[in-house]
């Protein structure tokens, strides 16, 4: 009984996280560079404590809810017509400097502000292959697949876009800035290229989201459900057979 109490338990736990992650993605399907996350589960078997765990340990651990990993797949690239908004194809991201420090995004509304710099929708400069704020002088702006940007037919800077080894995990902040781990060093994308002009929508389908929260939010009431037998045999059991005993 107390094990099929404890699943019931645990399973409500990792739904109802897993739906806070479905709502999340659904409510940023808008949101430019968006990046979904993704739950995923922590097997007891070959979790951290596996080599530590007795076989009673593992029964009634069971698999809990491990956490979120992003979904890095490419979204939609939109045209917009304004020469400073870049998109990424491919993968990688852009270098932002912020108050907190150094952000990775891949929401690329950029603009000239009025120091001359490249700079995002919130005024922070986005930093170049070199890691330094990008100057935009007046004129014609171009921007390579390279990511070279140009005035008036003269290269100016490169706009950095980094990738991050496999086993890295970023950290999400706020709806499509990302935060490196401690120590994690970012390398150049090789195989990413820049479009001048556009912009990469959420990589969240919104009908596809809606469908994730509907399930999720049916496991969690079945969760609870479960739930609610084993207490009402509990008190059954409290009230009426150990008065027996």
């Amino acid at each position: 009984m107390d094990s099929g109490y404890y699943a019931a338990m645990t399973g409500l736990v990792a739904r109802t996280q897993a739906l806070d992650t479905a709502a999340a993605n659904l409510a940023n399907a808008q949101t430019p560079g968006y990046r979904a996350e993704r739950a995923y589960f922590r097997s007891a078997l070959l979790g951290p404590d596996a080599l530590d765990s007795q076989l009673g340990q593992v029964v009634n651990n069971y698999g809990l809810l491990g956490g979120d990993h992003l979904n890095l797949a490419q979204g939609a690239i939109q045209q917009t017509g304004n020469p400073l908004d870049l998109a990424i194809e491919g993968q990688g991201f852009f270098e932002v400097q912020t108050a907190a420090g150094l952000r990775f995004t891949r929401d690329g509304g950029f603009h000239r502000s009025q120091k001359g710099l490249l700079v995002t929708a919130a005024g922070e400069p986005v930093l170049s292959a070199t890691g330094r704020p990008i100057p935009v002088p007046p004129g014609e702006v171009s921007v390579g697949s390279d990511g070279v940007l140009s005035v008036a037919g003269g290269a100016v800077a490169t706009v950095g876009v980094f990738t991050f080894a496999k086993s890295v995990q970023l950290t999400p902040e706020g709806a499509n800035r990302y935060r490196a781990p401690d120590g994690a060093k970012p390398a150049l994308a090789r195989d990413a290229s820049v479009h001048q002009g556009a912009i990469e929508a959420a990589n969240q389908d919104a009908v596809q989201g809606t469908l994730d929260l509907i399930v999720m939010q049916r496991q969690a009431e079945m969760m609870q459900k479960a739930l609610t037998i084993f207490h009402t045999e509990f008190n059954k059991f409290a009230t009426e057979d150990l008065p027996r005993v």
